[in-house]
């Protein structure tokens, strides 16, 4: 398994795994699929940003999984904070692809001078908390009933990750 950045020709599998994740799961909490026009939109507002969208891929180059971030809030004081996403194809799933993405997209916040990563995970998703546990992320909130989907009430669990041990944030470019 290959961890690499998305280019565009990758965004036919993103797309699929991203509309099979909204047709069958609480991992995303959209109820309609999306077009390959809203995942171009959305990959090439992230380059703009300067955020990863990065791809695991298999050997013989079949993409089976991806992550990237994006800011958590819009405000200038969390310019330091990115929230990310991390998805991958239902046949992948516990088989380590994961484990592959997380740990990438961890390296590239850093590089960008992040200071925390969140998690957004719906609280039955054990697999997805495992997984950030795994990799030094730590629950910090537990939000009850604050989505729906399926004709059921969906809890949050918010789980962060601290990117670096610096004292204070730089100053304002």
């Amino acid at each position: 398994m290959n961890i690499l950045d998305a280019t565009e020709d990758d965004l036919p599998a993103i797309l699929e795994i991203y509309n099979e994740a909204v047709a069958n799961t609480t991992a995303i909490w959209n109820e309609a699929s999306v077009d390959f026009q809203n995942r171009k939109e959305w990959f090439r507002e992230r380059k703009q940003l300067g955020y990863p969208v990065l791809v695991a891929q298999r050997e013989d180059k079949k993409t089976v999984g991806f992550a990237t971030f994006g800011d958590w809030r819009a405000w200038d004081g969390y310019r330091y904070t990115v929230e990310h996403s991390l998805y991958v194809q239902a046949d992948h799933r516990g088989r380590g692809v994961g484990n592959l993405l997380l740990p990438a997209l961890i390296d590239r916040a850093k590089d960008l001078k992040k200071h925390v990563m969140i998690a957004g995970i719906e609280a039955s998703n054990q697999a997805s908390i495992r997984l950030h546990r795994r990799h030094g992320f730590e629950q910090m909130g537990h939000m009850r009933e604050v989505g729906a989907k399926f004709k059921q009430w969906l809890d949050l669990i918010f789980m962060q990750l601290m990117l670096d041990e610096r004292p204070y944030p730089s100053a304002p470019s």
